[in-house]
């Protein structure tokens, strides 16, 4: 897997930084990523995301949240969409993640947005992931 699939990659990583208690983890850039941290950091999950320009590939830097205990904020964050099996719903489908106290986070026609949002703003589109 890995490289084909960067968004799972990005997950990965933050899921792994968490655990091991990082204060940062630092992940290839790429519009969608950072679309994608913008609406963790809206949400509350991840304190904040920094793009770091090299000659290559600039990097996004993303700064992970814990609670009192220095336990990650983000408890789970899995994939929804694949590259090799795409996850559409229209407005009605959009997923409520643990009875709303998760968010899901979707491309849109209007962007990248969560699942409160999408809904408001009536558009489906891609499920990207889910988080909790």
């Amino acid at each position: 897997m890995g490289m084909t699939d960067p968004i799972a990659d990005m997950l990965t990583r933050i899921r792994n930084a968490g655990m091991a208690q990082h204060a940062k983890v630092d992940i290839p850039s790429s519009n969608l990523k950072v679309a994608i941290a913008e609406v963790l950091k809206n949400l509350g999950y991840i304190k904040n995301l920094k793009v770091i320009s090299d000659d290559k590939q600039n990097i996004l830097r993303v700064y992970l949240k814990y609670d009192e205990n220095n336990n990650p904020i983000i408890h789970e964050i899995s994939r929804s969409s694949t590259p090799g099996r795409r996850l559409y719903v229209n407005s009605s489908e959009i997923p409520k993640v643990k009875n709303g106290l998760g968010a899901a986070i979707l491309s849109t026609s209007k962007g990248v947005m969560d699942d409160v949002a999408a809904r408001e703003a009536k558009v489906g589109g891609e499920v990207l992931c889910t988080i909790w």
